[in-house]
């Protein structure tokens, strides 16, 4: 999976769009959506539309003469992705377990939730694999 920490800001706008949107989404339908903000040119759009297909960030689709973008990866997959890659960077000893404490300390009741839910979860499946 690519990392997102790489896309520019214009690019993350276009991620979202296409997460916001349940349908794959044409370059004009994605120019219409940006331009409500900014002032963007219709080819600006096309090229980073392609750019993120080039770093598999998106996948075109051909329907008749226009070309859709739909997102290769959902949202939470990516921002997952951004996480693991800045945990990798904490390699000196230790520091792997002080940044997910550090971590742990700075989310809300209901991340916190998630992550107790997510960590029983994950060790009842390996109870269950280690059992059968």
């Amino acid at each position: 999976m690519r990392k997102m920490n790489g896309l520019g800001d214009l690019e993350r706008a276009v991620m979202d769009t296409l997460w916001g949107s349940p349908q794959p989404q044409t370059v004009r339908q994605v120019h219409a959506s940006l331009s409500r903000n900014r002032s963007l040119a219709y080819t600006t759009v096309m090229t980073v539309l392609q750019r993120l297909a080039k770093k598999n960030l998106v996948t075109q689709i051909r329907d008749d003469r226009a070309h859709k973008y739909v997102p290769t990866h959902p949202r939470e997959d990516l921002v997952a992705s951004l996480m693991v890659d800045a945990l990798s960077e904490a390699d000196a000893p230790g520091s792997r377990h002080a940044a997910l404490v550090s971590f742990v300390g700075r989310v809300g009741a209901e991340e916190a939730a998630a992550l107790r839910d997510a960590l029983d979860a994950l060790e009842a499946a390996r109870d269950h694999d280690r059992a059968g």
